[in-house]
């Protein structure tokens, strides 16, 4: 609604031109939190995989955690720190943040979201053990992981090992 020309206005009530923005610069990775691998770039043992917030894979495992079936003597802590260790190694390869897919694909994987056979209950918990308290630990656990399970999805893992649970080993890199 118009305002009658008779009506005082103050100087801040004036109708003012419109503030046009200017278009912003083309944005490109800078800090050193923004590192991207080069594609084909080769992986050491131990590195680990930058990724794009990848501590959130530690509130995801938060929320899974409810969601675990332990064996005896195995530990939530060691568990779901090992696990996270995986799904940050697969998320960083897709060049992402963590989702819970990949989160299900690690602990899916050596049977924690199901009950397990007595193999893979013995052989999990050898590899788990501890990765709650020792970095050393989870970056091994993670590099253990074949890149070729990493890039299936967690319901083709969960059907490779319904129809072959002798598949563990090969999936999960502890084929001796």
């Amino acid at each position: 609604m118009t305002q009658p020309k008779f009506a005082p206005i103050l100087v801040n009530d004036e109708v003012r031109e419109l503030y046009k923005l200017r278009v912003p610069p083309a944005w490109s990775p800078h800090r050193p939190a923004d590192f991207r691998a080069r594609p084909g770039a080769r992986r050491s043992p131990g590195l680990g995989a930058a990724g794009p917030d990848q501590g959130y894979a530690m509130l995801l495992a938060e929320r899974i955690a409810e969601r675990l079936v332990l064996g005896k003597a195995e530990h939530e802590e060691d568990v779901l720190r090992g696990a996270t260790a995986i799904a940050m190694r697969r998320a960083a390869m897709y060049g992402r943040a963590p989702v819970m897919g990949d989160l299900e694909l690690a602990l899916g994987l050596f049977g924690y979201l199901d009950t397990a056979s007595a193999e893979v209950v013995a052989a999990r918990k050898q590899v788990f053990l501890g990765a709650g308290h020792d970095y050393w630990r989870q970056r091994e656990l993670a590099d253990l992981v074949p890149e070729a399970t990493l890039r299936l999805s967690p319901a083709a893992v969960a059907e490779r090992l319904a129809a072959d649970p002798a598949a563990f080993r090969e999936l999960s890199g502890l084929a001796e």
